[in-house]
């Protein structure tokens, strides 16, 4: 079974902000798949479904986005899940807006919710999907950024972004990582 954790914050105030495009993919997932992440399990909504015959596991962690490795250990603890199937979806200030990097591993990159999830799982080995929001201008507080709506004029690049993310996804479900990195990352 593959499980896919998109990071973001909980709640109404942070729903479309850049910090929440792990969320934003999780839920265009969801719903391109009739998958429902409404149960709540490992400080999580967990929705559970299949995708082209393979089992898949959708999670958001309700912890807030500092401590999402509690959602990740607490996953890999109640169901003896596989840190190799594991994706991380989640926001990335070094990736241009609109855009996607692939990895299998690496640091934190001062992302907290991966910094959370490295200490958690004691390893940076684990695959994930960074989806680009852009370093602010010069001056601009990086939190007070991060939690910002995006722009109307960044609709269509964030929209374009969510689903490739879920293409990207798709793809991973049936095809090795380093596959799915050859063939998104650009």
């Amino acid at each position: 079974m593959k499980w896919i954790v998109g990071l973001g914050n909980p709640g109404t105030t942070y729903q479309n902000t850049r910090h929440n495009v792990g969320f934003m993919a999780v839920d265009a997932f969801a719903k391109r798949h009739s998958i429902s992440v409404t149960q709540n399990k490992c400080k999580a909504l967990l929705g559970e479904g299949h995708v082209g015959g393979t089992k898949v596991a959708l999670l958001k962690p309700m912890t807030y986005m500092n401590l999402s490795g509690e959602t990740v250990r607490g996953y890999l603890d109640y169901f003896k899940a596989d840190l190799a199937d594991l994706i991380v979806v989640y926001d990335d200030l070094d990736t241009e807006i609109g855009k996607i990097r692939l990895r299998y591993q690496g640091g934190p990159g001062g992302h907290n919710g991966i910094k959370s999830i490295i200490q958690h799982t004691g390893t940076q080995q684990f695959n994930r999907i960074r989806m680009g929001i852009s370093r602010p201008a010069p001056g601009v507080n990086i939190a007070d950024y991060v939690l910002s709506n995006f722009p109307k004029a960044e609709a269509d690049r964030v929209s374009a972004m969510v689903d490739e993310t879920c293409d990207a996804l798709e793809f991973a479900l049936t095809h090795p990582f380093d596959q799915t990195m050859a063939k998104y990352n650009r």
